[in-house]
């Protein structure tokens, strides 16, 4: 049984997927295909790491990472706010207020999304 029902929260576009790097990768190809080489790069990145260091520590570090971005994915109301936040740190200059509030945000949007998944 995984640890994570198969059932998505209210406004999921689908379900929350197990956390393993196979169902990551599958949710993430139906909610961000364009985003799957980004982390099939990480990923080789993280098991590259692992086995040059005998520690399973990237790998560990990874799945949360990437459990979280397909959260974010799959939710329309956190991608909307990430993308919102994102659109202000780039056209916002760094000494306008609104910089540090997008910041913030962005920062809020991905720990909801991890604490979701954890």
């Amino acid at each position: 049984m995984s640890a994570h029902p198969m059932e998505p929260p209210t406004g999921g576009l689908i379900p929350r997927p197990e956390r393993t790097p196979e169902s990551l990768r599958l949710a993430l190809a139906r909610v961000a295909p364009h985003r799957l080489g980004e982390m099939e790069t990480q990923k080789n990145e993280a098991f590259a790491l692992a086995a040059e260091h005998n520690n399973l520590g990237p790998i560990r570090q990874w799945l949360p990472i990437w459990a979280g971005e397909v959260e974010i994915e799959r939710r329309p109301d956190l991608a909307a706010r990430r993308r919102n936040a994102e659109h202000a740190v780039h056209t916002l200059g760094k000494d306008d207020p609104a910089w540090r509030a997008a910041m913030d945000e962005l920062l809020a949007v991905v720990n909801e999304a991890r604490e979701a998944t954890a």
